[in-house]
């Protein structure tokens, strides 16, 4: 026996697994890009900065002079950003700070009107930590007196580096808390639905045969869970009819057998004791009756046993439904006393002709039983299909009742003796054949009143 409980949590534990493995692998590729975005933008943004300042140098150098943009830099340049002025000998005129005043922070040499970007490591005059690398922007300048000198501009890349650093850490330590949040979320929500999955399958294990009228509750969150419980609710409902429909039938087919056993116990109860044999010879005909009766009934309930098995097929085969239908017209003539009348064309089907023959002889012996004096037999063909249509002059079946009297044990004169209103199987078991050879079969009234059965089947 599945312990629910353990199962449970098997389930919740691989929910919890797979989420927090999701989430992870998101928060590292989100993470991974974060990070190279962030470092791209950083970088973009420095060199926007070193980009302006040089050209703004480079401005001040051509439309006023180098000592006025020398001051400029030396009073207004930011703490985190080295400015230097080198004439085209290579001397460093001007600087943001005195410390830079001994080199320039690269050899680079840029045209007038040019920017270029390198990167430098511990540049002289800088005081760094270890080797630093820093983003140098330079720009051509031209002074009025036609003098060109090269602007520097110079930002440490360990600002850029320290910051994605930092982001990162935050990223390192902030996962392991969100993948616990994500892990106890989960967690208790697969809890709650196998919470309510658990409390279905409690209610359908305690379902048994005397209680299959028990339905499971519904939960009211209009999601997955309702539809499950909806739909074990009809399958419920499924098995409880087919188990009532199986009831009655046992319970049909065992009021119908006992009658002609009984007639046949009866009988042979008397014959027995009349040493004369007369008692027999009186009653064979009513006991061969019984028992050719008990044989039909019995051969009808295994065909309805048959077509109920999704496995039945008919042994199908070209034949001439004409014939089929001629033979059974002949034994009914034979044994009947209505007048009958036949119209026939040549049909030719694929089927099995034992099978059709038996469906002809159920719905003919309906209409000798119904009919009052006559039986009207027409066979033709149209639309591709072998349209057969019995009349009989009895009363035709009743609008409401023209389903119904296709289902099993249905009688719609239940004031009739057995004896002449059959075992109420015939039609229900030339329907169930019918269908097995893809016709349909109908009953309706005829334009001059009579009682009609309509049998269609698809022609070769």
């Amino acid at each position: 026996m599945w312990n629910w409980a353990r199962r449970g949590r098997g389930i919740r534990g691989q929910s919890v697994a797979a989420a927090v493995v999701a989430v992870a692998c998101a928060l590292l590729a989100g993470g991974v890009l974060l990070l190279v975005l962030l470092q791209n933008a950083l970088t973009a943004s420095t060199e926007t900065v070193l980009r302006t300042k040089v050209s703004d140098v480079a401005a001040q150098i051509h439309t006023q002079d180098v000592e006025e943009a020398g001051r400029s830099i030396a009073t207004a340049g930011a703490a985190d950003l080295l400015v230097q002025i080198v004439d085209s000998s290579g001397r460093v005129v001007a600087a943001s700070d005195p410390s830079l005043r001994s080199a320039p922070l690269t050899s680079t040499t840029v045209a007038p009107g040019q920017t270029t970007l390198v990167r430098v490591s511990s540049p002289p005059g800088v005081r760094t930590d270890g080797d630093e690398d820093y983003e140098v922007a330079a720009t051509g300048a031209t002074a009025g007196s036609g003098a060109n000198y090269t602007v520097l501009a110079a930002r440490s890349a360990g600002v850029t580096s320290s910051t994605v650093r930092t982001v990162a850490l935050f990223l390192v330590a902030a996962t392991p808390l969100l993948l616990v949040i994500v892990g106890v979320a989960v967690g208790v929500l697969v809890g709650r639905s196998l919470r309510q999955v658990e409390r279905i399958r409690s209610q359908v294990a305690g379902i048994d045969a005397h209680r299959l009228g028990t339905r499971v509750d519904v939960p009211g969150t209009r999601d997955e869970l309702a539809a499950l419980a909806t739909t074990m609710n009809a399958m419920l409902a499924r098995i409880e009819s087919a188990d009532t429909a199986q009831r009655r039938f046992v319970s049909h087919a065992s009021h119908e057998l006992r009658s002609p056993l009984s007639t046949l116990r009866t009988g042979l109860e008397v014959s027995v004791r009349d040493d004369t044999g007369q008692s027999w010879r009186s009653m064979a005909p009513l006991l061969q009756a019984e028992t050719v009766r008990m044989g039909r009934l019995v051969e009808d309930l295994l065909t309805l046993s048959k077509t109920d098995d999704s496995g039945f097929a008919v042994d199908r085969e070209e034949l001439d439904l004409d014939d089929v239908l001629t033979g059974e017209l002949a034994r009914l003539q034979a044994a009947g006393a209505q007048r009958i009348t036949a119209r026939i064309v040549p049909a030719r089907v694929r089927g099995d002709a034992g099978r059709l023959a038996q469906v002809l002889r159920n719905v003919l012996d309906n209409a000798d039983r119904h009919a009052r004096s006559a039986i009207r037999v027409e066979l033709a063909t149209t639309g591709g299909e072998a349209v057969l249509q019995i009349d009989n002059d009895g009363d035709p079946v009743p609008p409401g009742e023209r389903e119904r009297v296709f289902d099993r044990f249905v009688r719609l004169d239940e004031s009739r003796d057995r004896d002449t209103g059959g075992s109420g199987l015939g039609l229900t078991v030339a329907r169930s054949l019918v269908r097995a050879h893809d016709g349909t079969i109908t009953t309706g009234e005829a334009p001059d009143g009579f009682c009609r059965f309509e049998i269609r089947i698809p022609l070769l």
